[in-house]
């Protein structure tokens, strides 16, 4: 597990990089991400691929409210193995006043696709507490005055 919390910490992700317009996040496949037949399991790239794009859609919308995922869409590409590390990466394809889009790469060590897809967030007008925003990306604040 690391530091973040809810599923993206039992999933074992990290950030490696947090910005409002980029958000890279990193995971190495393990006996907890397989399907009962040994392989990886695709919702674990569905996951992940959402709560990315969610801290990305959130760092980009700071403090003007909260983003929730509303659709998710991945296609998986080739099959990863356990011990395999996979770099997601999020970058914004749409950002609006009321919804967000968002590009999502899953790419193994290698750099070789292994899933891909596209979040489409809603964003809400209810706040969110500042030190929630910097919990995701350690030392990264101020992304409302970041746009």
């Amino acid at each position: 597990m690391t530091e973040i919390p809810g599923l993206d910490g039992t999933l074992g992700v990290e950030h490696v990089e947090a910005s409002p317009d980029k958000v890279v996040a990193r995971f190495t496949i393990g006996d907890r991400h397989l399907q009962p037949f040994g392989i990886p399991h695709g919702g674990v790239y569905c996951a992940v691929h959402e709560s990315t794009a969610s801290v990305a859609g959130q760092l980009w919308l700071g403090t003007k409210g909260i983003v929730v995922g509303t659709n998710n869409s991945t296609d998986f590409i080739r099959q990863a193995k356990v011990g395999d590390t996979i770099t997601v990466t999020a970058t914004p394809i749409h950002r609006g006043r009321s919804q967000q889009l968002w590009h999502l790469d899953s790419t193994d060590q290698d750099g070789r696709l292994i899933a891909q897809g596209q979040v489409r967030l809603a964003n809400l007008d209810q706040q969110i507490p500042p030190e929630l925003i910097s919990q995701f990306t350690g030392a990264y604040e101020g992304s409302a005055d970041a746009r």
